[in-house]
Order: C-alpha cells, then sequence, then structure tokens
C-alpha cells in the first residue's frame, strides 16, 4: 500500500510555508504522494473545519510543491468539473512538463455544491457526465494532436495542446457510493472515496472486480482518505475528534455506506475506517486493516490536527509508514 497526505491548503492552517515544508518532509521520509482538494467558493464542513474560506487554487499548490520536491506524487482529491476541459488539458500539460513527467495523479469528482456551478454558468447538468466528458477529452488532447471532439457538453475542432505528457495521467473517479464505483470500474484507472467505512469499500471492491471481469478492463487502483489524527498519547490525539458527531453524520448523510445489523451506526466499531485516530500503535493497528479490504493508496487527512502538522508527519513517517511496509 501506498502513503499520501493531504496539505494544509485550505481553512485557517493555510500557509504557504507549511505546504512546502510538509511536502519536503514527506518526500524525505518516504511517503509516495501528497493531495489537494478543489473548491471554487470554498465552505468549511462544519463537522469538520472552523469557519474559515481560506482556500488556495489546488493546481497551482501542486505546481508550487513540484517544485519545491523532486519524486513525490502530486494528486488531486478531487478535482471538480466547473472548468473548460481544454482548460484543465492546457494546466496538467503545463503542471506535467515543469514538475517532471508521470508524477501527477488526478482523482474527479462530481462536486457537492450546485452554487458552485451556477455561479460559473453551469446549470440542469448531471455532472458526473462532465466527469466523463473530462475523461475523454484528456485522453485525447493529452495524447494526440488537431483532436476534433463534440457530446451534449462540449464541442470543438482542431485542437493540439502541447506539449504531451511523457505518459498518460491517472485518472480516478472520487465518491463512495455504488454509482462512483461503477463509473471507476467503466472508465477510469482508480477509484478515490474520501471519508468511507471498511465494509463499504470491501463491498464496492467487491462491485468493481466483477464489473472488470465482465468487461475485461484492469482492475482500478482504490485509494481513499480517511479523517486522521496522531500523537503520541491517545489523548491528545482524540483531542478535537467527535465519534458522536461522526456517528451523528453517518446516520444523517451515510445512506450509501454499509450498516450495521441494527440499521444504525451506533458505535466506533460500526464507522470503523472513517476515522483514524491515537497514538503511533493505534495507528498502525487501524492502517493496517485498508490492505485487508482491497485499499492501495492510503491518504492521510490531517485536518484535525494541522496545528501538529510537522509532528504529525514525523510520527507518521518514522512510527507507522515503516511499520506496514
Amino acid at each position: 500500500m501506498e502513503f499520501g497526505l493531504l496539505l494544509p491548503h485550505f481553512g485557517r492552517h493555510t500557509d504557504r510555508d507549511m505546504i512546502w515544508d510538509g511536502a519536503r518532509r514527506a518526500e524525505e521520509l518516504g511517503f509516495d504522494s501528497v493531495w489537494v482538494r478543489d473548491h471554487l467558493m470554498f465552505e468549511p464542513h462544519g463537522e469538520f473545519e472552523a469557519p474559515n474560506r481560506s482556500f488556495l487554487e489546488p493546481l497551482t499548490v501542486l505546481t508550487a510543491v513540484g517544485a519545491v520536491t523532486s519524486s513525490i506524487k502530486l494528486g488531486t482529491g478531487t478535482l471538480i468539473p466547473y472548468r473548460h476541459p481544454l482548460v484543465v488539458a492546457a494546466t496538467l500539460a503545463s503542471v506535467d512538463s515543469l514538475v517532471g513527467s508521470g508524477r501527477l495523479i488526478t482523482a474527479w469528482g462530481a462536486g457537492g455544491y450546485d452554487f458552485e456551478f451556477e455561479a460559473v454558468g453551469i446549470t440542469g447538468v448531471f455532472r458526473p457526465e462532465l466527469v466523463e466528458s473530462n475523461a475523454r477529452i484528456l485522453s485525447r488532447v493529452l495524447s494526440e494532436d488537431n483532436v476534433t471532439y463534440r457530446d451534449d457538453h462540449y464541442r470543438f475542432e482542431d485542437v493540439t495542446i502541447r506539449p504531451h505528457p511523457a505518459s498518460p495521467i491517472p485518472f480516478w473517479y472520487g465518491g463512495a457510493t455504488p454509482a462512483s464505483a461503477r463509473r471507476a470500474a467503466t472508465y477510469c484507472s482508480g477509484w478515490m472515496p474520501g471519508r468511507i467505512t471498511l465494509p463499504t469499500i470491501a463491498k464496492r471492491v467487491a462491485q468493481m472486480q466483477r464489473l472488470t471481469d465482465e468487461n475485461g478492463r484492469p482492475m482500478p487502483t482504490v485509494a481513499c482518505i480517511p479523517p486522521t489524527s496522531i500523537a503520541e498519547t491517545t489523548e491528545e490525539a482524540m483531542a478535537g475528534t467527535s465519534i458522536e458527531g461522526l456517528l451523528a453524520w453517518a446516520n444523517a448523510r451515510g445512506k450509501w455506506w454499509v450498516k450495521p445489523p441494527s440499521g444504525r451506526f451506533e458505535t466506533a466499531r460500526d464507522i470503523e475506517g472513517s476515522l483514524i485516530a491515537g497514538d503511533p500503535d493505534q495507528v498502525v493497528a487501524a492502517t493496517a486493516k485498508f490492505p485487508e479490504v482491497g485499499v492501495d493508496h492510503l491518504v492521510f487527512d490531517l485536518r484535525l490536527s494541522f496545528d501538529r502538522w510537522m509532528e504529525s508527519i514525523d510520527l507518521l513517517g518514522t512510527e507507522v509508514i515503516p511499520r506496514l511496509r
């Protein structure tokens, strides 16, 4: 299993030096990747984040991080299709050329906020179709010249964007629903939910395996981004987390998650996988369960403890990851 970090490019801890220093330290410690989120008009998640709307544009962040590191992979988790695909293609081609080919991973999502799309004039559209259009357009424009394309959402003629990446940029689908796993198995090279439970991952992995067996495609890379809080002591790690809040969220909004026999999420065990928290030994034990359900790439989301950013990176990089390799 590969390991990554979500960068602090949003909210009250947004800080250039934290981003750069953390990315460089992660590369030194052998992390495989660093990741960014995507929003046009950032609305902090009430159950996770303080009401601070600072948000650095993700592809700009990855370009800067790529310039101060040499090999660590740079991922979007997830990119939202409110940009025109040709703008995205030109940006990705430029980032790939500037930071070194083969470092980018793009996970995509349909977006959860209508107002972001309404602000740029995109309304009345089934947004997963925009993700699929991006997949098809990027595949062609980043590898071919003089591309002509037409579908229900985009049309253009004789487009060439250079330089082409030396290797294809992975296109993953982000989301926890059965439909997201189906789309990943149909036309993507990876599947990346955010907060999700281990039983739900196992069910989606089995679904994708059946579909790829049927359609003759490779099994997508399976990734996830669990909220994570690590510290020297359990008490410090759990400060600022709320199992009760996570259970309430799961019962209110986790309708696509695999439910326990009772039909309701009532205990921490019921939502296992949706939070990694504890001292290094506890984090090792919790993280070791992810490959058992098919996860290939785990990205630690440290937003609960960005105030302990460098300390958390060091604990993960020295006391957790080496024990799981």
